[in-house]
């Protein structure tokens, strides 16, 4: 790489990409900031409020949605224009007169629909002329605080859709519309929840925001840095150790983040520099860290902002969403492990030097110790938390309280008894591995809040919003408490000075997530056009019909087409926008498309793929952000680190491919423990096996055809269906009485593959299979039908549809008066589709046999040590 290059990339501060990226690189003068943090303060304070309990029970400060959204967007857009500079010549240390109004007209008219909420439901549908003005200038106010924010690329497809909303008549046949009136946009847009105050602003407004603070107070009480220790302290000393330690730290970060930079200078301040002292390439390390960060998005249960948006648009609760993107986290986080592994053979690393040189057994009593504690404990809670509540009943909350409290001053007691975790300085001419026991027992009481959370989501099962309150209040408990005790524990004295730095860490974790969701808050709302264009112009239609002309109705062709569209969009939209823009226009397309190719498609592994897709906007350049700030810390060419870490991030790529057709990977359609086992071990496999060949390396250096061969076996172990309907059909198709019967005898609330013809209202001919729900088991099959919202009568080994009931999820299947029903498809009894993977294993095992047999003749470098 050349010095004019490493001298530009040395030049940029990360901390200050950050700040211009996720928080705003403004500085203004000490009374301004304290304005701005003031601001920062009461957002914060509104979202835990409106998140609470409190304004019910106490019965002030009731906000409805609607108006909670418009006081969200106010703030997002005063800050905005606050924090983020113009342009690059704009001044930096001060806000412009010209910042300050439109701030301050910007967060009038985002808070319009707040302050005249009461006026405004007197006249739906018929705006006056002030609420056309608060429209035009709101809308241009917004377009405005988006470029600044988040660049553009977002302005500019947010200004095409609005563009088309006006210029519907004067398109091309394909795409015209009748248009809408200046009033019909300004209503339509701005003041209902059709628009920019639609879903995604409303789900920033609900839980996005207090997540994202979550993990803001969690990093500022030290959490982040308690992460990184520990992984390194127990993988540093490995092949390769750093590259591992940062994988872990990451994906432990990544539980509390939802953002793909802030996790790369989080970590990568600390773990690029010490990838490079053990023997990785500058562009290798920055992009093992971006790969590993941007995946922190895709991780439970803190997961990007995109995912909390699938609650709605998908109609599941997020503890599913979780469940569905658990598996695809886990195995793309291993997969990148063994990628850094076989990085770390092929350059025969080593680790780095533990600071006391103790026996294996040694560090094996330690480490079981340790897990051992954490298991007991963890079964304590459950267990102990159950039987309160068993024996308690609704008055067990104060109960379980005080045990929480009382684990919270054990483990701070535990923490106390170890040295505190200092922050080292990774670029030092001796670097030493932390002690493992010490560094893992030193800070457990920050994984209490996120049990709080897991246990609010996964058991007690409250809302995302209420499970994310009660987490962030006791996280800010532990912000303000366990510096003083801490102090007591430990002897050291000076409370009121521990308590006062506790205090301003609160302040500024407070900030910090007020700040962090400016950029969010915007996404939503600017995204909401994009929404609200779709559902004025039905625009959803036309793009049906576009990516089917373009994809010839060939379901891989149209993947790939949206996949596409992802990336290029990902270049210049942030994640959340990208996923809003893709999954408005696209998923519908994929399911419709899927269904005619009678491939069944669940709504959420099309979301799922959407947002996978999205996800690779932080890492593709030219414009992959996270990758320019690995780059930055990695002190080498952007561009380069960002080719290496879409290269390191293919697993992750080729996962929504295989959900599509396999959805066992997203814990769909699993029957019992044994197989969810199977579906578990064999994708490990099969994403370990696509990392040595996409490596070239496996055991030794691997051949042609052992690539070819690896990769034959990942495909069979991920999907082995593929061989097996070319063996057996995979449905028998009932008609006539059998059909009938069928329907009758399903169980409750089961569903059935049925397969239905006829043409549509536009006229197009449609065959496609639906999985229509059946509800309880009363009745005959017309019964049953009609619970589904259909109305059937018999023709010939047909059913005609007579009637389908408005808002009824056959309505929503698209299924049409006038239409048949053909059969419908049952399971076919044939041999279980797992079979495959015994010779797949069998072709895995010759290939390494194979390649341990060159090993001991000589011919290879051995793959452990």
């Amino acid at each position: 790489m050349s010095k004019s290059k490493d001298v530009a990339v040395d030049q940029v501060d990360v901390n200050r990409l950050v700040e211009e990226t996720d928080t705003g690189g403004r500085e203004p003068g000490p009374l301004v900031a304290r304005l701005l943090l003031l601001v920062a303060i009461a957002w914060s304070l509104f979202q835990l409020w409106i998140a609470s309990p409190l304004p019910f029970t106490l019965r002030v400060g009731i906000f409805n949605d609607t108006e909670s959204r418009a006081i969200h967007l106010a703030f997002a857009v005063f800050l905005g224009f606050m924090a983020y500079p113009a342009s690059t010549r704009s001044p930096s240390n001060r806000v412009p007169v010209t910042d300050w109004v439109m701030a301050l007209v910007g967060a009038f008219c985002a808070g319009y629909l707040f302050l005249f909420y009461r006026e405004l439901a007197t006249r739906p549908g018929s705006p006056t002329q002030m609420d056309v003005y608060v429209f035009i200038v709101g809308i241009v106010l917004l377009l405005e605080a988006t470029r600044r924010v988040l660049g553009l690329p977002m302005v500019i497809v947010a200004t095409l859709f609005l563009v088309y909303t006006f210029a519907g008549p004067h398109m091309p046949d394909m795409l015209a519309h009748r248009g809408a009136s200046l009033e019909r946009a300004a209503s339509h847009f701005w003041l209902t929840t059709e628009g920019v105050f639609g879903v995604a602003l409303g789900v920033s407004s609900g839980f996005i925001f207090l997540f994202v603070l979550f993990g803001s107070l969690l990093d500022k009480a030290g959490a982040g840095n308690y992460f990184i220790k520990s992984a390194f302290a127990l993988l540093g000393h490995m092949r390769g150790g750093p590259a591992k330690a940062a994988v872990v730290s990451s994906a432990a970060t990544g539980i509390i983040s939802g953002s793909s930079i802030a996790n790369v200078v989080t970590t990568g301040t600390f773990t690029i520099p010490l990838m490079k002292r053990v023997g990785y390439r500058g562009d290798q390390a920055g992009a093992v860290e971006v790969s590993s960060s941007v995946n922190g998005q895709i991780m439970p249960p803190v997961m990007g902002a995109a995912a909390f948006l699938m609650v709605e648009y998908v109609g599941i609760p997020y503890v599913q969403v979780m469940k569905h993107a658990i598996l695809p986290a886990l195995i793309s986080y291993i997969a990148l492990f063994y990628i850094v592994h076989l990085e770390a053979l092929k350059a025969g690393m080593e680790g780095l030097p533990r600071r006391q040189q103790s026996s294996g057994q040694q560090r094996l009593i330690s480490f079981v110790m340790t897990v051992s504690g954490f298991i007991i404990l963890s079964a304590i809670t459950y267990y102990g938390i159950g039987f309160i509540k068993t024996l308690f009943g609704s008055s067990a909350a104060p109960i379980i309280a005080i045990v929480l409290l009382a684990a919270y001053l054990f483990l701070l007691w535990v923490g106390s008894r170890q040295p505190e975790l200092e922050i080292d300085d990774p670029n030092s001419p001796v670097f030493e591995l932390p002690e493992t026991g010490p560094t893992v027992r030193s800070g457990l009481h920050y994984l209490l809040s996120v049990v709080v959370l897991v246990w609010c989501l996964m058991v007690e099962q409250l809302s995302p919003g209420l499970s994310a309150f009660w987490a962030t209040m006791f996280m800010i408990f532990i912000m303000v408490t366990q510096k003083p005790i801490l102090a007591a524990l430990r002897g050291s004295g000076a409370l009121g000075t521990a308590f006062k730095a506790g205090v301003r860490d609160l302040i500024d974790g407070l900030v910090t997530g007020a700040r962090n969701m400016i950029g969010i808050g915007v996404a939503t709302a600017a995204a909401g056009i994009i929404v609200g264009t779709v559902s004025l112009t039905g625009v959803g239609l036309v793009m049906t019909e576009i990516v089917e002309l373009l994809s010839g109705g060939n379901l891989m062709l149209m993947l790939i087409l949206v996949a596409v569209i992802s990336l290029i969009l990902g270049m210049g939209l942030p994640t959340t926008a990208n996923y809003i823009v893709v999954s408005t226009l696209m998923a519908p397309v994929v399911v419709e498309l899927g269904a005619q190719s009678g491939l069944i498609v669940p709504l959420i592994a099309v979301h799922m793929f959407v947002f996978y897709f999205g996800l690779m906007a932080d890492v593709t350049p030219p414009v992959g952000l996270a990758s320019f700030a690995a780059a930055a810390i990695a002190k080498h060419d952007p561009i380069k680190v960002g080719i290496t870490a879409f290269y390191y991030s293919m697993r992750t790529a080729i996962l929504p491919f295989l959900f599509i057709f396999n959805t066992q990977l997203l814990l769909i359609g699993l029957t019992g423990p044994i197989h969810t086992v199977i579906t578990i071990g064999t994708a490990i496999i099969a994403m370990l096996v696509f990392a040595a060949a996409t490596q070239g390396y496996f055991l030794t250096k691997t051949r042609w055809w052992e690539t070819l061969a690896l990769l034959l076996v990942c495909f069979t172990l991920f999907r082995p269906g593929f061989w097996m309907d070319m063996v057996y059909p995979p449905f028998d198709e009932v008609r006539g009485q059998a059909m009938q019967q069928e329907i009758a005898d399903a169980p409750a609330n089961t569903g059935k593959r049925i397969w239905i013809e006829g043409i549509s209202l536009e006229g197009n001919d449609v065959r496609k299979g639906v999985l229509l729900p059946l509800g309880a088991k009363e009745g005959d099959y017309r019964q049953r039908l009609a619970d589904a919202g259909v109305t059937v009568m018999p023709d010939g080994d047909e059913l005609m549809v007579v009637g389908v009931r408005f808002g009824s999820v056959a309505e929503k299947l698209g299924l049409e008066q006038g239409f048949r029903i053909k059969a419908i498809e049952l399971p076919a009894a044939r041999p279980a589709k797992e079979w495959f993977f015994v010779p797949a294993l069998a072709l895995l095992a010759l290939v390494m046999w194979l390649q341990a047999l060159r090993m001991r003749r000589g011919r290879g470098a051995p793959a452990l040590a």
